[in-house]
């Protein structure tokens, strides 16, 4: 007994010393799961494994990419210290070198193009701190208006929307946790099976206690076989869709008057619009039943409780905006917010998609969900970072705007930072050529993307593993990324890479960071008073507590658990109801004899954005090693295709070729085709360059082709 119990202590001592545990959080979706690194030393070489560890959102789950995560970061193309393209070829140079062209062809463009000719392009995959700090770089380091960033194509609808609504925005506006005991929950355009699936478990437990399911997708998912209705509608009918439900529940008056009168604003001239709709024609347009519109409506609106879920289905649209405030309008109508497992949930793409929105990368915001064009917004930030509010820039225009910008000579540099918007934006062969067009293009990457290739100088970034911030996920919960893994080579930490250039630019002095944590507490005082209000929250609470749920305005009060109890964020404290019709001032596209099937695109479970990282794991890319498109049995062979061929898939912007892909759940008059995959591949080449008028987002989920066998 006595041996054994001397050779467990042994064994126990020798895995100690031969193994090494490094904290950390995901760096895919917004759920922002924990994660430990095991480093484990085998013989003469080291092996890795990811394991989950429990927090309050994920409760220790991961996903396939998560467990996965680990292996593009010690990936043998990262980049490990800074290129410069010399005689069109990359070569390796030190920081000194790199720093030293930068500050040189910055200057030299700010003098002969102007200050607003130098632009930044942000993330939403960065922490807080960094995002903070980009939007300050920009405005004081190089004093520009031009910045915003890749979360444009993202959250965009979903933001704009919350905010003309409630009067801010934060991602859930009830916990996470309220979810298994909700009544009756719409998903509409979320596949959170394969884009988010460590949240699934809540909604399977809603499902155990009972609650009602409505899934609105033009497709069937992993998510929609959940669902106890599937309404499958066409792409692009979302608003007509959700005024057809508001119809419903009008008529039958499954409304709650008092709360209506209390709380909003607006309903009498959303209620004349849509007891004006005709469901039969909504039927037509969403290519739905009027029975399972009755059914939807009633099944919401009639249940005590009820939860609805957006994401970029509905969002990634011309309309976006006004599909989510049409959603949302139902929510209002029937009460359900502000109140123990009602409320609405903007199921965010990227990983610091809420985070990295509030505090100063849009075009139009300054940290804290400040408005840049609020005269007294800008006189406190301008006192938290110590210069005057009148050499603070005005409002610029946003992500995709800026291409457009470059094209009109009006942007000459760019500061690209951990984004690859080649191959994200839409009508992307465009997007190459300005920044092909461009005099000087910086951009600050793990790897040489489709995006650096174009760079004059890429400088290495720290992945997920190495840099240490906070993350702000679906929840808003705030929650802190340990990261003490060794940065390879000559790796610099984001926010390091910004405070060194706004150093070689003369502005040491506002950027005097000696890490994440000093950054943070400038936030914490920028943000105080703000929408977004992070005052109460710091490192050590939030270790302490896994995650503070903002608005925390006071450190010795706890998190918003749950948003608009009492009050919305208005001024008069009620929400505000908007009457849209269905119809465009810029009309969808629409099937024709030269394009006659709709086009939308979205996620695979495997891969994440452009890519960029998922397919640099091997364990990932052996899953999906190539771009598909999705296409139903009856139309395929009307097109005289396949299934597994080659097929080219043509619009008014361009063509790609893609692998056919058999589905008997799809609608017949349209095709999916994910957009994790470059060049040839990339679908975004197919998608018009028309945006949302409110929030600047394109168009992805409707676009309309035509597809044709590739002849070999």
């Amino acid at each position: 007994m006595t041996e054994l119990l001397l050779k467990y202590f042994r064994d126990k001592q020798q895995k100690a010393e031969t193994e090494k545990i490094y904290d950390s959080q995901c760096p895919y979706c917004s759920m922002q799961c924990k994660m430990q690194l095991v480093e484990q030393k085998v013989v003469s070489r080291k092996t890795y494994k990811t394991i989950g560890k429990d927090n309050p959102t994920s409760e220790g789950r991961l996903c396939i990419k998560g467990l996965n995560a680990h292996q593009h970061a010690l990936h043998k193309d990262r980049i490990k210290q800074p290129l410069m393209k010399v005689n069109g070829e990359f070569v390796t140079v030190s920081w000194e070198v790199a720093l030293e062209q930068i500050k040189e062809n910055f200057k030299k463009i700010q003098q002969q193009d102007g200050l607003d000719a130098l632009s930044v392009y942000g993330s939403a995959s960065i922490t807080n701190e960094e995002a903070y700090l980009l939007g300050k770089f920009a405005r004081v380091g190089l004093q520009t208006k031009h910045i915003d960033y890749n979360g444009r194509l993202c959250m965009g609808a979903a933001a704009t929307g919350a905010n003309q609504t409630f009067g801010v925005d934060r991602g859930f506006t009830n916990t996470i946790k309220e979810i298994p005991n909700t009544r009756c929950i719409i998903l509409a355009g979320t596949n959170i099976a394969e884009c988010q699936p460590t949240i699934m478990p809540y909604f399977e437990r809603a499902k155990e206690n009972g609650a009602y399911i409505i899934a609105i997708d033009p497709r069937e998912t992993a998510t929609t076989k959940l669902a106890d209705l599937h309404l499958k509608n066409k792409p692009g009918s979302d608003v007509a869709l959700a005024n057809g439900l508001l119809k419903v529940i009008i008529e039958n008056n499954l409304v709650d008057q008092a709360f209506i009168q209390d709380r909003t604003n607006g309903f009498e001239e959303v209620k004349e619009l849509v007891t004006s709709i005709e469901l039969e024609e909504t039927a037509q347009l969403t290519g739905l039943t009027v029975e399972q519109i009755k059914q939807a409506a009633t099944a919401f609106g009639q249940e005590t409780s009820g939860m609805i879920f957006t994401a970029r289905g509905i969002e990634q649209q011309i309309d976006g905006t006004a599909a989510v405030r049409c959603f949302i309008n139902i929510l209002l109508a029937t009460g359900k917010i502000g109140k123990p497992n009602s409320g609405f949930g903007a199921v965010t793409g990227q990983g610091n998609g809420q985070g990295a929105r509030e505090h100063g990368q849009k075009s139009d915001q300054l940290p804290g969900y400040r408005s840049i064009e609020n005269d007294e917004h800008r006189e406190y930030i301008a006192n938290v970072w110590g210069v005057n509010a009148q050499d603070l820039p005005r409002k610029g225009v946003s992500a995709y705007e800026m291409f457009e910008e470059i094209e009109q000579q009006k942007i000459s540099g760019m500061f690209v930072m951990c984004s690859n918007p080649v191959v994200s934006n839409p009508n992307a062969n465009f997007v190459k050529k300005t920044l092909e067009q461009l005099k000087y293009l910086v951009v600050v990457d793990m790897f040489v993307s489709e995006t650096a290739k174009l760079a004059d100088i890429i400088l290495p970034a720290s992945s997920y593993l190495e840099d240490e911030g906070t993350m702000t996920n679906v929840e808003g919960r705030v929650m802190l990324r340990e990261a003490s893994f060794p940065l390879p080579g000559e790796v610099r930490h984001d926010w390091q890479i910004i405070c060194d250039i706004a150093k070689a630019l003369g502005k040491e002095q506002y950027f005097p960071y000696q890490s994440a944590e000093d950054i943070f507490e400038e936030l914490r005082v920028a943000s105080r008073g703000g929408r977004a209000d992070y005052y109460g929250i710091t490192y050590n609470r939030i270790r302490k507590e896994d995650g503070v749920l903002w608005p925390c305005p006071d450190p010795n009060e706890s998190g918003t658990d749950r948003l608009f109890e009492n009050s919305f964020a208005h001024e008069d404290g009620k929400a505000k109801m908007a009457a849209i019709s269905h119809k465009l001032k810029i009309p969808k596209p629409i099937p024709s004899d030269a394009y006659p099937l709709f086009l939308t695109t979205g996620r695979v479970m495997s891969h994440y954005l452009t890519g960029e990282q998922t397919r640099k794991s091997p364990s990932l890319a052996a899953r999906n090693i190539e771009a598909f498109m999705e296409v139903h049995p009856d139309t395929g062979l009307k097109y005289n295709l396949k299934e597994s061929m080659l097929v080219k898939v043509e619009s008014k912007q361009g063509s790609i070729v893609v692998r056919t892909k058999w589905s008997t759940t799809i609608r017949k008059d349209t095709v999916f085709v994910p957009f994790h995959w470059t060049e040839s591949q990339n679908v975004n080449r197919l998608v018009s360059d028309e945006l949302d008028p409110h929030c600047k987002m394109p168009g992805f989920k409707v676009s309309t082709v035509k597809i044709s066998p590739v002849n070999r």
